[in-house]
């Protein structure tokens, strides 16, 4: 059967987007995530064209072969990995900006079109595109879309969600469908193209996406805050948001994190401090902005507060929230990194619960977060060839999805749910829930071919 699908995918591809060797497909075989099964794909395709990939949707439903879309495999829940004897359909090569309208205020792209080469792409005509995932430099567009990533800006701006107007998508069957609008206002029928997003590619391909864009703001001032408690920099936030104050960035650091950057970058980050806060502004007047958010930020018991003098401190300031992950996996060489949500009301308990796990397994456990929309990041860091160790880690990080629940939140914020935390979802949405998203699964993807054993 191997045989017969690599020659029925070469009479609709060129030679060169079709891999076959093993050395090679096996790099295409997982994401960044830990603790996540991978198979071995059958083969890699890396089309160009809209047709290209309706080609390898037809062969694969003739012959009832598994597909898994990937983008740049950036993702942490193993949403990208692939199943034995699958197609793993890569996208990165449809990497095309096709329009960008500053008098309609969107763009139109296809999904292989990394974050950052967007951002900058319409940065040059006085627009803004502002989801900004932390791997904002490698991560797609489609991935982004796939997993409805966020990053730090979602205070203030939203999720990718918020600014996918319309889809193309190409179905388990071939063929192509769109979906949502290119104007302001639109709201014929269900919104299928909100469906897609977040779908984890276990719905249909997104071949092309119009995409919201906003005039491009001020250049952005960071304030830091330093805190003798996590609970005190929690407090901090609550304030700040009760306050109603719309900062463009409300991130938090703990004192297990700042330590890691600094080993790492050498950075010069205050290494007394329990959480480190970063606010930003990117009004016409951010220096007033920060200076109330500064006396908020002493009034719920900030050490110090600091604010940058110009753009270049700012930049500095955020290179270091951006490196953190980096960071602590440089503590023990893997990590588990947690994506659990909690209403910014229960940020102070679930930091507090973090801790007490951390303590519970005798494991390292840092945690950073998109603070002002209550979105943390636990990040486990362990030794992956102790197998112990290794036990822990997993069941620690059980453990904080467990307790994020019980706060009101929710599995997941914006690394999605993939493999890593199927039981999870389930346990989230209830039986009701499965059943009605199964369906939904069934209804666009009968013989249940795209990205299998993801989400339920």
């Amino acid at each position: 059967m191997s045989r017969t699908l690599i020659e029925l995918l070469q009479e609709g591809l060129p030679a060169e987007a079709v891999l076959t060797d093993p050395d090679v497909t096996s790099a295409y075989s997982h994401d960044m995530a830990s603790f996540c099964d991978a198979g071995a794909p059958a083969v890699v395709v890396l089309p160009r064209t809209v047709e290209q990939v309706q080609h390898v949707m037809r062969t694969a439903t003739a012959l009832r072969v598994p597909v898994v879309p990937q983008g740049a495999r950036t993702g942490l829940s193993g949403a990208a990995n692939a199943t034995d004897g699958c197609i793993v359909l890569s996208l990165v090569k449809m990497n095309r900006i096709l329009e960008i309208s500053p008098v309609d205020r969107i763009a139109v792209v296809e999904p292989g079109v990394v974050n950052a080469a967007l951002s900058r792409a319409v940065g040059e005509h006085g627009l803004y595109y502002p989801p900004d995932p932390s791997s904002w430099e490698m991560c797609t567009i489609g991935g982004n879309i796939g997993t409805a990533s966020g990053g730090l800006c979602c205070v203030k701006y939203g999720v990718t969600a918020e600014y996918v107007l319309g889809l193309d998508v190409v179905l388990a069957d071939g063929r192509l469908m769109s979906t949502g609008r290119r104007t302001a206002k639109g709201v014929a029928g269900y919104d299928l193209t909100r469906l897609f997003v977040g779908s984890e590619g276990s719905l249909g391909i997104v071949v092309r996406a119009v995409l919201a864009l906003k005039p491009k703001p001020p250049q952005q001032l960071v304030l830091a805050a330093e805190f003798a408690s996590t609970g005190a920099a929690c407090d901090a936030v609550c304030k700040i948001m009760e306050g109603g104050h719309v900062p463009s960035l409300l991130e938090l650091m703990d004192r297990t994190t700042v330590r890691a950057v600094n080993a790492l970058a050498n950075m010069g980050l205050p290494e007394t401090t329990e959480a480190l806060l970063l606010a930003a502004f990117d009004t016409p007047h951010p220096a007033a902005d920060l200076a109330a958010v500064g006396a908020l930020c002493e009034a719920a018991g900030a050490t110090q507060v600091v604010p940058a003098e110009d753009a270049a401190e700012s930049e500095l300031l955020l290179q270091a929230r951006r490196l953190s992950l980096t960071a602590l996996e440089a503590v023990k060489g893997t990590t588990m990194i947690d994506d659990v949500c909690v209403p910014r009301s229960k940020l102070a308990e679930m930091l507090d619960g973090v801790e007490r796990i951390g303590d519970k397994y005798g494991l390292t456990i840092g945690v950073c977060a998109h603070a002002g929309d209550g979105n943390t990041h636990p990040t486990v860091c362990f030794d992956a060839a102790d197998a112990d160790e290794a036990r822990r880690a997993r069941e620690s990080f059980d453990e904080i999805m467990a307790l994020g629940l019980e706060l009101g939140g929710t599995i997941t914020g914006e690394h999605g749910v993939g493999v890593l935390k199927k039981e999870w979802l389930a346990r989230e949405i209830g039986p009701v829930g499965v059943e009605m998203q199964r369906a939904v699964k069934a209804a666009f993807d009968p013989h249940h071919l795209l990205n299998p054993g993801k989400l339920f």
